[in-house]
């Protein structure tokens, strides 16, 4: 890529001068530029532009243009070819061309031209290095250019055959005007207009689709002659080629997110298409074009980028450089030819997200083996060899880090210049930290280059035409001349006031009139006349030849001047030096400039064309609401009218008048006039001279015009009673005699403004603004000290300045120095004054601001241009703000604020002024700004954590040897960088909270810097902490500990500062699950810990014999170590307060199981051992307190742990375990209670022989000898109680204490049942209720009755036993510290007891038919038996049965007598089946039947069949009858059918038994029964306790025989 360098120099055009009024366009691949307009036959432009090259088969197009009215003609057209024009580095004379008519295509291309005109025009046009090499760069490449200019494209250097030959991809080259930005939107040729929009904001007025030719063409406006700076490159590249090819090149800052990590955020900085500065190509640069296949890397982005790009440089892999060869930055500023060095800079440059991976990289160079490369042969070798040239220079810039480079500007540090500089974020050292971070000094530039080389500076012409106005001004300035000599005056004759031209009204003392020119005005106009008395005087007297009346005044005048210049010498030096006038040529223009005021007006002429051309807003003098108006317009005595525009306030006329004036002190009187006509006007004609109503106007001194001009004037009063509104607009030409060729006054002032701001700044300040000292409500007006400011007064009062534009002038200047200090703070007060001129609409004009705005003799569109480029110039600096203003220095501090509220000032002209609907709100600007700055401050700690954090907290050391370079960044092997990284974060939020919050507090509800600090560390840091974490869970290199440290640190960084932030408030941090493995890692190391802990504190507990820890505590200290741990290890769990709750459960459940894994081995050891220590005194309590206190501890835990918050699966757990731990405490208590159980049947044998000593009868008399007999029974138990009680009482817990009671009770209770209550004897009842009872699984209710000899308590001995038991109750009770009596009262043992003493007292009859209605399921557990109706009807099988032995079938049938109730059942046993019986002998099978209930002492009970020999399924049909009785129900009885086998000579043998239950057949009436065999009864406690107690009844038959029917059991050895 070449640089093409232009210089439009002048042309020469045969025909009259006034016929042309040309300007030169020139266009190349697809770009146009054009010069300003220029008047005359040999018009002269000095004007250069650049292009970036890279097809050099195209040509240069260059057309002159004539601009006209309507539209342009065009003179002639020439095309140069690219490849005849030669390399060179400095400027030449240049060349001749001719012009042709016409041009000549082919396929669209236009590749020559035809038909010579007599017209021609001076070019110089070379390449030039790119305009980004440094001075002594350009020196060393100097020799090899013209070996480059000799070669042609295909014999430059010998690798061509390494590279791709073949056309080169299409994209626009960038262009730049050098001496001024681009206005299309003003320019009268449409066409040629761009879209051209600000980065953040598009103008109303852009036009939507740009045109094919690009142009950053300056319009021909006066205010646009002398424009501010050059535009600014800016390539926009996609976001997917910065993913995919990382070595894609951008060209500007605004082209790339300032999210330098996967898109984190927009930055403030981001530019539109087309960029914010200037009219750029819509299509990419060549490197951006093919930057996916560009091997160069940022390196050669430095070489052949456009001069005055300004690059964000991705390095070669997306990583930031560390190598020390950070890219070239800066502006070439023109003027001065200054050449700026590097800048270090916060942060990184764009890096991946891969934290772990970081580190130095090496730049990419081209390789003679590398891969096709999409350039030409020849632009490859321009760049190897330029970069070949940058890295030896790089070279010797690292062998010489002291020496200041030549291209460093001195004084200056490292200075940014343009408008969207953007500082290198890859340089890595030296830079400080946090207050210092990367400091370079207050840049001194300000927003374009070319504003600081100022297009008036360089001209000379216009400079030495302006230092001749200004002597003129100042020598005899209009503020001190002679004011007029007024006295009131009377009229003779109708006379009118010189200024507002109304009748002087009155009979007598009508006026004023000056005594010494002679000029009258009414009283209240004497202020507004010029204070011109003595010119005025002077041509009075010439005119009518007063000749020594005219030297007089002439002698005052010189006598004036002398005084002038004596007394404000320093004045005429300043101008002088300003100027840079040598003293001798001074002294001679001081000389002409004298004799010109003295000749005054009488050589002074000028042709005056005045073009009204449309007004706005004017007053509605009509009853219709609208005006019919028209417009006068007088010069000296000449006037001229327009013609009427009936009803319109917005009115266009569009007329031109041309006046002679031979007076510079004549004014121009424009009046706009309602037309009427009616009879009040023509009244109001005899009477005023006037009849139509007054509109407005506008009076302009003719000295004040100079060139062309293009004004709106707002329209004013005439009388204070006059009511108008409204501006109109002229298009004024003067050719005063002598200057026809000067730029209007306007521009002269800006010329002379910013020569004395360079000379004030640059000159005499080095670069500083020289701020003055002013105070008041004009303080703003000031712009110098008192010299310089009377120069700009005196200047602007003579040639009509007005002062709005003498501010919009000065802060155009300071725009250049905006960041010198203390500069802010005056741009936003003159800015914001500004606005209020321009906003703040008085109430005699409904003209709006923009309107108002639009009138500005500045330039509406060259003034918002500077905005927007201010705007979008502050937008980086405040991107960078760290750079530019330290928290250190308050005075920058301070700047930071005038920086913010200047920024605030250009959002409010574009809402109130301009009327944008929605500009970007100045908060959010600034908060992205933040954002992006904190972004690369971040990417800057991150890659240079270790000497930032060394420099920072550490101190210096000079023997220790730093760390390899590897080894700074993250590693996998340790965790030392992140605690460094989160120091450093702190720091920076930190300092943002304390330094920078308070100073940005402009926008308290929108925008905390600190907390914004805060989220956009914290984001930052989470990405790459999450990464780290996840590869660090891959290898876990580290220990536990240090990862749990880490989190802890974390931790506290997002509590202490992103906690409570907005966008994190309601939003559950992540930050747990990152550390949630390493956590639970921790915890896996931690319960191996524990159970090492348990089984070391139980050993010690053992060797000790397992004492009480405390006179208070009554357990073990094993306990006490066990949970101090455990709840030392949930304190640190706890003090992560994880916020995730599913995090935190999984913490939860882990620990659960640690918890559960170690309480449940420390129990199962105890459980295990506890036999051992029983019949220990103390040991057994102690241990069992200890099972209580696992337990009271772990609900405290369990509270501490988070209760019913908890996750529910831990609390399970928990409970769980809570439950398991009570069972072992119900198992050792157990244990520790039966251990009792010798001792207490000792104690019960004891009782029992002593209440069976007691005899005798129970009355009422001896009811104190019961009490007493029941004290004396229960003494060997209470002996034994007292005593274990007592050890009892001190040695366990209360909870142990009671399940150790429960356990005594119940053993008391079951021996006191087993022993006397119901003790069994050894005859026959007691042997077959033992026999029944042995299958039944009763053995252990029964054995312990075996012993001794049936007793019957007696009522006495029964009613000893009640009050017995009334004593143990209350013993056990304690008064209310044992058991609660409502345990005792529903005790099952004692309820036992008291139901098996209250049968003693009921009759046989009663325990009969209890057991009958209790016992339910005596055989085969009640199943098996079938009703049928009849017995022909066979029944299905039966379920239910195992072991059937046989079957008995039998027909019942119930009767009730209708009559007195007796009841009968007759029962017909009709035979057995399958009969299951083995025997070696005869088999004789018999039915007995026997009816079971109360109330049968009386009557038949039981009947027998005969039997059958040999038959196992034997049929009887025979039938039995029972009589019941009225007394009872069927359901009190049951039918008991048992099959014997007959044996003669001894007893019968059992073969089955079945039970019928009549209340099951009680509804049928008659029925058949088939019922299955069973070997025995079955009955439960109750069944059992009613037969042991009819079973100590000897004496009663139908007891002993219930008894015997109930203990029949089937024969083990059957028949044998």
């Amino acid at each position: 890529m070449s640089l093409l360098c232009v210089r439009v120099k002048k042309a020469k055009l045969q025909g009259p001068p006034d016929k042309f009024n040309t300007y030169v366009t020139l266009k190349v691949q697809n770009v146009k530029s054009t010069t300003i307009t220029v008047r005359g036959d040999q018009p002269c432009w000095e004007q250069d532009f650049m292009f970036e090259i890279n097809q050099l088969d195209l040509g240069l197009i260059v057309e002159v243009w004539n601009k006209g009215l309507i539209w342009d003609t065009m003179v002639g057209t020439a095309w140069m070819p690219l490849k005849g024009i030669q390399q060179s580095e400095e400027e030449g004379s240049g060349d001749w061309i001719l012009l042709d008519a016409e041009v000549l295509m082919k396929a669209d291309e236009i590749y020559g031209t035809k038909n010579p005109t007599p017209h021609r025009v001076l070019l110089d046009t070379r390449f030039e290095l790119p305009f980004d090499i440094p001075d002594d760069e350009a020196q060393y490449w100097t020799g090899k250019l013209e070996r480059i200019n000799t070669m042609g494209i295909h014999d430059e250097y010998s690798h061509q055959e390494d590279v791709q030959s073949r056309p080169l991809p299409f994209a626009a080259s960038q262009c730049c005007n050098y001496f001024g930005w681009a206005d299309p939107l003003t320019l009268d040729d449409q066409d040629s207009a761009v879209d051209d929009r600000d980065s953040d904001y598009r103008s109303e007025t852009s036009n939507s689709l740009p045109p094919r030719y690009h142009t950053t063409a300056q319009p021909n406006s006066s205010m646009h002659q002398y424009p501010m700076g050059p535009r600014q490159q800016q390539q926009h590249q996609h976001q997917h080629q910065q993913h995919h090819h990382p070595d894609s090149c951008t060209d500007s800052v605004h082209s790339l997110d300032l999210d330098y990590r996967d898109q984190r955020g927009t930055s403030p900085v981001e530019s539109s298409r087309f960029g914010s500065s200037g009219n750029l190509s819509q299509t990419s640069s060549q490197l951006s074009e093919t930057g996916q296949e560009s091997t160069g890397g940022s390196e050669l982005e430095e070489s052949f980028h456009a001069y005055h790009s300004t690059s964000f440089h991705p390095s070669t892999n997306g990583q930031p450089r560390t190598n020390g060869h950070p890219p070239a930055n800066g502006h070439s500023t023109v003027g001065e030819q200054q050449k700026h060095g590097l800048s270090p800079e916060v942060g990184g440059g764009v890096r991946k997200d891969t934290p772990l991976e970081r580190g130095s990289s090496k730049l990419q160079r081209f390789h003679d083996d590398g891969p096709p490369l999409p350039f030409s042969p020849s632009r490859v070798c321009w760049l190897k060899a330029i970069n070949k040239v940058r890295v030896q220079l790089r070279e010797v810039r690292d062998e010489e880090p002291n020496a200041r480079q030549a291209w460093v500007k001195p004084g200056g540090g490292s200075g940014l210049y343009g408008i969207d500089s953007m500082p290198d974020l890859h340089k890595k050292k030296p830079i400080p930290f946090v207050s210092d971070v990367s400091l370079v000094q207050a840049r001194k530039a300000g927003i374009a280059s070319a504003m600081a080389a100022r297009s008036s500076i360089k001209d000379e012409e216009l400079k030495n035409h302006v230092y001749k106005k200004t002597l003129q001004a100042l020598i005899y300035p209009i503020s001190c001349t002679t004011p007029h000599n007024f006295e009131v005056w009377t009229a003779t004759t109708p006379t009118y006031c010189y200024e507002c031209e109304g009748l002087l009204w009155g009979i007598a003392r009508q006026g004023m009139r000056c005594s010494e020119c002679g000029v009258k005005c009414h009283e209240k106009c004497q202020e507004l006349l010029n204070a011109d008395c003595l010119q005025r005087a002077a041509e009075k007297s010439s005119k009518h030849g007063a000749e020594d009346r005219t030297q007089n005044i002439i002698m005052a005048m010189k006598d004036r001047m002398k005084i002038r210049e004596r007394n404000k010498p320093e004045i005429f030096e300043l101008i002088r030096e300003v100027f840079i006038i040598s003293k001798a040529i001074h002294a001679q223009q001081m000389k002409t400039i004298k004799q010109s005021v003295l000749d005054g007006t009488s050589k002074w002429s000028a042709k005056i064309t005045i073009t009204v051309v449309c007004a706005q807003g004017l007053q509605a003098k009509d009853k219709t609401g609208s005006s019919d108006p028209y417009v006068t317009v007088q010069v000296g005595k000449t006037k001229k009218r327009t013609k009427t525009i009936y009803g319109n306030l917005n009115p266009v006329w569009e007329e031109k008048f041309h006046f002679e004036c031979h007076n510079s002190s004549d004014r121009i009187k424009v009046r706009v006039w309602d037309e009427d006509d009616d009879i009040k006007s023509r009244v109001k004609q005899r009477l005023k001279r006037e009849s139509d109503d007054f509109l407005g106007q506008s009076i302009i001194e003719v000295r004040t015009l100079s060139g062309e001009m293009d004004v709106w004037y707002n329209l004013e009063k005439r009388t204070d009673k006059s009511a108008v509104s409204g501006a109109i607009r002229l298009q004024i030409n003067v050719e005063i005699k002598g200057e026809e060729k000067v730029a209007p006054y306007h521009v002269q002032y800006t010329c002379l403004h910013e020569n004395l701001f360079h000379h004030s700044t640059d000159m005499l300040g080095q670069g500083a603004v020289r701020i003055p000292e002013a105070r008041g409500d004009d303080a703003w007006k000031v712009y110098y000290d008192d010299v310089a400011q009377e120069i700009v007064d005196e200047f602007a009062m003579r040639y009509g300045i007005e002062s709005i534009y003498q501010a919009m002038t000065h802060f155009a200047c300071l725009s250049s120095k905006y960041m010198c200090p203390g500069v802010p703070a005056v741009m936003s007060t003159l800015l914001a004054n500004i606005n209020a001129f321009y906003a703040h609409t008085t109430a005699s004009t409904n003209v709006s601001a923009s309107d108002r705005f639009a009138a500005s003799n500045f330039g509406k569109e060259r003034f918002v241009k500077l905005l927007d480029q201010l705007h979008n110039s502050l937008r980086i600096d405040l991107s960078t703000y760290r750079n530019h203003f330290p928290a250190s220095n308050k005075d920058r501090l301070q700047d930071l604020k005038s920086t913010v509220d200047l920024l605030t000032s250009i959002t409010f002209f574009r809402m109130k002024v301009q009327e944008l609907q929605s500009p970007p709100r100045a908060s959010q600007v600034v908060r992205d700004c933040v954002k992006a700055c904190l972004n690369s401050t971040y990417d800057y700690i991150f890659n240079n954590c270790h000497e930032l954090y060394s420099r920072q907290y550490q101190p210096v050391d000079a023997n220790k040897e730093d760390l390899p370079l590897e080894e700074q960044g993250p590693s996998i092997k340790n965790l030392d960088f992140w605690p460094k990284l989160i120091m450093l974060i702190v720091s920076i939020i930190e300092e943002d909270r304390n330094s920078y919050t308070p100073v940005l507090n402009q926008f308290p509800q929108e925008l905390n810097v600190g907390k914004v600090s805060a989220e956009v560390m914290w984001t930052l840091f989470a990405q790459d902490m999450k990464y780290a974490m996840e590869e660090h869970e891959k290898q876990r290199l580290c220990k536990s500990t240090d990862y749990m440290n880490l989190h802890f640190k974390v931790k506290w960084l997002n509590n202490e500062y992103v906690k409570e932030l907005p966008n994190f408030k309601a939003v559950v941090p992540d930050y747990p699950s990152w550390f949630l493995q390493f956590v639970l890692q921790w915890l896996e190391e931690n319960e191996d810990v524990s159970m090492e802990f348990m089984h070391g504190a139980l050993e010690r507990d053992k060797k000790d014999g397992f004492q009480q820890t405390s006179e208070h505590a009554l357990f073990s200290c094993s306990v006490v170590d066990i949970f101090t741990q455990l709840n030392q290890s949930f304190e640190i769990i706890k003090k992560l307060e994880c916020p995730d709750p599913n995090v935190m459960a999984q913490y939860s459940r882990r620990f659960s199981k640690t918890i559960a894994k170690v309480l449940l081995q420390y129990s199962a050891i105890l459980t295990k051992s506890f036999p051992t220590y029983i019949d220990k005194e103390k040991i057994p309590c102690v241990l069992l307190n200890n099972v209580q206190q696992l337990r009271i501890q772990l609900e405290k835990m369990f509270e501490s742990m988070g209760a019913k918050q908890m996750d529910p699966e831990a609390s399970d757990l928990l409970n769980d375990l809570q439950v398991k731990l009570n069972n072992v405490l119900d198992e050792l208590s157990s244990t520790f209670g039966n251990s009792f159980q010798t001792r207490i049947n000792d104690c019960m044998r004891q009782m029992a022989s002593l209440l069976y000593q007691i005899k005798g009868p129970l009355n009422a008399n001896n009811k104190n000898q019961v009490d007493a007999d029941s004290d004396n029974m229960l003494r060997p138990l209470m002996d034994f109680l007292d005593g274990k009680l007592t050890l009892f009482a001190t040695a366990c817990e209360k909870t142990v204490l009671k399940r150790v009671l429960k356990e005594l009770w119940r053993i008391v209770m079951s021996s006191l049942e087993k022993t006397i209550v119901l003790p069994q004897g050894n005859d026959t009842f007691g042997a077959q209720i033992l026999s029944a009872a042995k299958e039944l699984g009763q053995l252990s209710k029964l054995k312990d009755h075996m012993a001794g000899e049936p007793k019957s308590l007696s009522p006495r001995q029964c009613a000893v036993m009640d009050v017995a038991l009334d004593t143990i109750k209350q013993y056990f009770h304690a008064g209310g510290s044992g058991l609660k009596k409502a345990f005792l009262e529903k005790s099952p043992e004692l309820s036992s007891l008291r139901h098996a003493l209250s049968l003693y007292t009921q009759t046989t009859d009663t325990l009969i038919q209890t057991f009958v209605t209790t016992q339910h399921a005596q055989v085969h557990n009640g199943k098996g038996i079938r009703l049928t109706p009849s017995e022909k009807v066979q029944p299905s099988k039966g379920s239910g049965v195992d072991k059937l032995i046989g079957e008995v079938s039998v027909q019942i049938e119930l009767h009730t007598h209708p009559g007195n109730g007796d009841r009968k059942v007759s029962v017909k046993v009709m035979g057995a089946n399958d009969l299951k019986w083995q025997t070696s002998g005869m088999f004789r099978p018999f039915a007995e039947v026997a009816m079971i209930g109360p109330h049968l002492s009386d009557k038949k009970r039981k009947f027998q069949t005969k039997s059958k020999n040999n038959s196992w399924s034997p049929k009887y049909n025979e039938t039995f009858h029972f009589a019941l009785g009225n007394k009872d129900g069927f359901e009190c009885y049951e039918l008991q059918v048992c099959v014997k086998d007959y044996c003669f000579g001894r007893a019968d043998r059992v073969v089955g038994l079945a039970v019928v239950q009549l209340r099951d057949i009680g509804g049928r009436g008659n029925c058949a029964c088939w019922c299955p065999l069973g070997q025995r009864i079955h009955m439960d406690d109750t069944g059992l306790t009613a037969m042991r107690i009819l079973s100590q009844r000897s004496n009663d038959d139908v007891a002993k025989e219930f008894v015997r029917l109930k203990s029949e059991t089937r024969s083990a050895e059957e028949g044998r």
